[in-house]
């Protein structure tokens, strides 16, 4: 009688060429008891980033590689493009007198500008001019260009949903044909329409009707900061997270974008926070200051911790569900986003605050 593994091993075999595989085998890898993200956490120091950014504009323009930008790529997923499964994220230079030509796609986009200002980003025939700090959005499917009219090199952090996209295979582009869109309003103009707890009477009818991006496509980070600022003054300092507060799109208190989440939060000089953990993998951008992230995962009862000292510029990854502590030696501010919204749209988020 043939033994039950050389049993399953011929049924395995014979199937095979019908494209099917038993379940049995997979389960609990399809089914886990908690996230597994292949993930790992990551730091990426600007002081050794930078280098390389401004041999990259030795090497090539702007213009012919239409983005000139490094990735900041996943330890746990070289070759994908990804610094978490559902994210990508980079860090773009522009040089004086540059251009990076006009092009869309169906991929959602974010800015938040690291080094330098003078640049400029137009969105839908609006620029908006670049500063540090600032947090710029480039709409699904909306043309854009970037340019820089500064006499000093401009970095940005460019965050995408392209790891989505391709899970869901959506993702389309195209060129505009020429180095750059007609510049049809004035620098300012959707600030003032959208900036002030006010919105147009037609803005309906603009480049969203569904409203699911927000129509702000620029949040100056000195209103930001001022607000972290008052609230530190005004309100109790949370053990979690200091004083964060969450970008949202004016028309509908919701998020920004349909796919991407945006934080920004102070954590006062000697601050030392609780840990706390979460299903969406989170990116930060360090703004001012300098602090530690101390990021931890429990694996079959092994506990595996990453400790990240940061500075002005620097980035990291909290994958999904692992736990995190942030402190701060001095007022540190952090940028940071995440894939939240896919997340609470198909009700799976969770979150906990740990003691």
């Amino acid at each position: 009688m043939n033994h039950p593994t050389e049993l399953r091993a011929r049924l395995y075999a014979d199937m095979d060429p019908a494209n099917l595989t038993p379940l049995w085998e997979s389960l609990h890898a399809l089914v886990p008891r908690q996230p597994r993200s292949p993930s790992v956490p990551a730091l990426w120091r600007y002081d050794e980033v930078r280098p390389f950014l401004m041999r990259a504009g030795e090497v090539i323009t702007a213009e012919e590689a239409i983005r000139r930008v490094l990735i900041l790529e996943n330890p746990g997923l070289r070759g994908q493009s990804a610094i978490t499964q559902s994210l990508y994220a980079g860090l773009q230079l522009i040089l004086p007198g540059e251009v990076a030509p006009s092009h869309r796609h169906t991929a959602t986009a974010l800015r938040f500008v690291v080094e330098g200002e003078g640049a400029f980003t137009a969105v839908n025939g609006e620029r908006t001019t670049m500063r540090p700090g600032d947090f710029i959005i480039t709409p699904s499917w909306t043309w854009h260009d970037h340019g820089n009219e500064s006499d000093q090199p401009v970095v940005w952090l460019d965050a995408l949903d392209i790891p989505t996209l391709r899970l869901l295979d959506a993702g389309f582009a195209e060129d505009y044909g020429a180095a750059q869109q007609p510049v049809l309003r004035s620098e300012g103009s959707n600030f003032a329409r959208f900036g002030s707890n006010m919105a147009p009477m037609a803005h309906d009818a603009e480049t969203d009707p569904h409203g699911a991006t927000s129509p702000l496509f620029c949040y100056p980070y000195a209103r930001s900061r001022e607000a972290l600022a008052r609230l530190r003054r005004d309100a109790p300092v949370d053990p979690w997270d200091g004083v964060k507060l969450r970008y949202v799109n004016p028309a509908t208190g919701g998020w920004p974008t349909p796919t991407l989440a945006t934080f920004l939060q102070l954590l006062p000089a000697g601050f030392e926070g609780k840990a706390w953990r979460q299903t969406d993998g989170a990116v930060f951008s360090v703004v001012e200051g300098r602090g530690r992230a101390v990021i931890e995962r429990d694996v079959d009862g092994q506990v595996h911790r990453s400790v990240f000292e940061f500075g002005p510029r620097d980035h990291f990854v909290v994958p999904s569900w692992h736990c995190c502590r942030l402190a701060a030696s001095e007022d540190t501010v952090l940028f940071s986003f995440s894939d939240r919204p896919i997340h609470s749209a198909l009700g799976v988020l969770r979150q906990e605050r740990l003691d």
